[in-house]
């Protein structure tokens, strides 16, 4: 039996809410669901109860062969724009409750009319009702690294999971290739049907995408096993740090700051808030409703990434920020940088000065993002 999945078994041995295990990877290929399979049999040699909830293959021979041999829980059938689609069937893991279930694409939206949005969702659900759960994702999933991929590989992913769900995780293991071991897999038909490789090498897997991606899904990973030695070794001197990331109606900003702020918390295992002040001209009736749009999306993101969102009503921008950070015991503030136009209008925009001056009195930090 593997160490990782010996680590696995003693973890599911110590406690009544389901345990979680998330194998993440750069991209497509590198073997996560193989790996999650081959821990599945060492699982069922050790007499642990393991079925498979959702398992995709792609049709990858190496993997097929792997299914063999592990109890399924069968999918349930959902007809949706005329089209048969196959789902993970959540009642029936529920009903029979075996000790640890196989969950494949994390980052899945189920069809619509399902009791839940998103696979991630389920998830939660079979944790709850103390079912151990197995894994798998890519990188480019996680909503908070949602920009940085964009900007690697130009594609905007649509289906993402929340932060808030890695750090959930009790281990998070990374699948790691090099980009020529994983060139070498695609061109060897090993990911994909022949007919799609040469699309695949021209867009998505190219060699300094693969590199940039494999350097994000190291940095997650050891993020999270920082994360977790600081919340089992805390020293009795730790100031807790809480962030307040400040957005305006502004929406794109205020998106940007809210995921960058996200990262932060979620890299210093701290709780962390969204504050919108409401300045009289920004009142439901004077402020268009694309931009009241904008915002409540914004407030959805916020939570869906596990900050606490407040919206409070003052005059003054800074003496909103001020108040809410003496009360609330904030040790950093995080703000979007105004435009360079903006600056120059000083007069419009001298309240970030006094809230720096403020701040700085009162050594609370404060990051302004780009």
């Amino acid at each position: 039996m593997s160490s990782s999945a010996k680590q696995f078994l003693e973890l599911i041995q110590k406690s009544k809410k389901g345990k979680f295990k998330i194998y993440i990877g750069m991209s497509a290929g590198v073997g996560k669901t193989f790996r999650m399979l081959q821990e599945a049999h060492a699982l069922l040699r050790n007499g642990i109860d393991v079925k498979i909830g959702y398992i995709e293959t792609h049709g990858r021979e190496e993997t097929v062969a792997l299914v063999d041999g592990i109890p399924e829980i069968p999918r349930r059938s959902a007809f949706y724009k005329g089209k048969n689609l196959e789902e993970m069937d959540l009642q029936t893991i529920l009903n029979e409750h075996p000790e640890v279930v196989l969950v494949d694409e994390l980052a899945h939206t189920n069809v619509e009319g399902s009791k839940n949005k998103k696979r991630w969702q389920d998830v939660l659900e079979i944790l709850d009702n103390g079912i151990n759960v197995i894994s798998a994702m890519n990188i480019q999933h996680i909503e908070s690294l949602n920009e940085e991929v964009k900007k690697i590989t130009g594609i905007e992913v649509s289906e993402r999971v929340p932060d808030k769900i890695l750090a959930l995780a009790d281990e998070v293991v990374n699948i790691d290739l090099t980009a020529d071991e994983l060139l070498t897999r695609l061109k060897e038909g090993k990911i994909y049907k022949k007919e799609k490789i040469q699309t695949a090498l021209s867009n998505f897997f190219q060699s300094g995408h693969i590199l940039q991606l494999r350097e994000l899904a190291l940095k997650e990973v050891a993020t999270h096993v920082e994360k977790k030695v600081e919340t089992e070794v805390k020293t009795e001197n730790f100031k807790p740090i809480k962030f307040l990331a400040c957005i305006s109606s502004n929406e794109k900003i205020a998106k940007n700051i809210i995921r960058k702020t996200s990262r932060l918390a979620s890299y210093y295992n701290s709780p962390w808030t969204v504050l919108y002040v409401q300045k009289p001209s920004e009142n439901p009736e004077k402020i268009a409703l694309a931009k009241q749009r904008y915002l409540i999306n914004n407030f959805n993101l916020a939570q869906e990434l596990g900050a606490k969102v407040i919206r409070i009503k003052e005059n003054s921008v800074h003496k909103g920020i001020l108040d809410y950070v003496i009360e609330h015991n904030i040790t950093t503030v995080c703000i979007g940088k105004p435009h360079a136009r903006l600056w120059q209008r000083l007069s419009g925009y001298s309240w970030i000065y006094t809230l720096m001056n403020r701040l700085n009195e009162r050594q609370i930090d404060i990051i302004i993002l780009s």
